[in-house]
C-alpha cells in the first residue's frame, strides 16, 4: 500500500507540474494559451491535495502543536493525551465525513460539469469524501495503537 500511494502521489505531482509547465510555455513564451488546461489540472491537483492529507494521516505526520506534552512526565501520560487527541480528531472527522457524504450525493445528483471542457466535477467533489473516509480509518488505527500502548503499560505494571 505504501508503494502504491507513493507512486500515485508522484504521478499526480508530475502531472500537475507538467501541466503548469505547458501552461507557462504556451501562454508566456508562445503567447498561445491552451484552453481548458487550467480546468483539467483541477482534477489531479485536488486529488493530490486530498491524497497528500491521507498520506500524512497514514504516516501520522500531521503538523501538531503539542504544547501540553511539555507538562507531562511519563510515556503513559503522553499516550493518554495522544488518545484523547485521536478521539477529538475522530469526532470532528466523522462530522466532516458526514458532511462530505452529503456533498458527494448532491454532486452526483446535480452532475455539474466544468465550464469549458464539460468534464463532470463529481470526480473532483468525491475526492473529499474518499479522503476523509481513509483518514478516519487511519485515525482509528492510531487510536487503537495508543490504547494498546496505554493498557500494555497497565498489564506490565500490575
Amino acid at each position: 500500500m505504501t508503494r502504491f500511494s507513493s507512486v500515485l502521489l508522484t504521478a499526480l505531482i508530475c502531472a500537475v507540474a507538467l501541466g503548469q509547465f505547458v501552461q507557462v510555455i504556451t501562454r508566456y513564451v508562445l503567447e498561445i494559451p491552451v484552453m481548458g488546461l487550467e480546468e483539467s489540472l483541477l482534477f489531479p491537483t485536488l486529488w493530490l491535495y486530498v491524497l497528500g492529507a491521507v498520506n500524512a494521516s497514514r504516516e501520522n505526520t500531521h503538523i501538531r502543536a503539542n504544547v501540553l506534552e511539555i507538562f507531562l512526565k511519563t510515556e503513559r501520560q503522553h499516550q493518554v493525551l495522544a488518545a484523547i487527541g485521536e478521539v477529538i480528531s475522530l469526532i470532528i472527522g466523522l462530522w466532516l465525513t458526514y458532511w462530505a457524504w452529503d456533498f458527494a450525493k448532491y454532486s452526483h445528483r446535480v452532475w455539474r460539469e466544468s465550464p469549458t471542457l464539460y468534464l463532470p466535477t463529481f470526480w473532483v467533489d468525491v475526492a473529499l469524501f474518499i479522503g476523509l473516509v481513509l483518514m478516519m480509518v487511519f485515525t482509528v488505527g492510531h487510536f487503537l495503537t495508543h490504547l494498546h500502548a496505554i493498557f500494555a503499560k497497565d498489564r506490565s505494571n500490575g
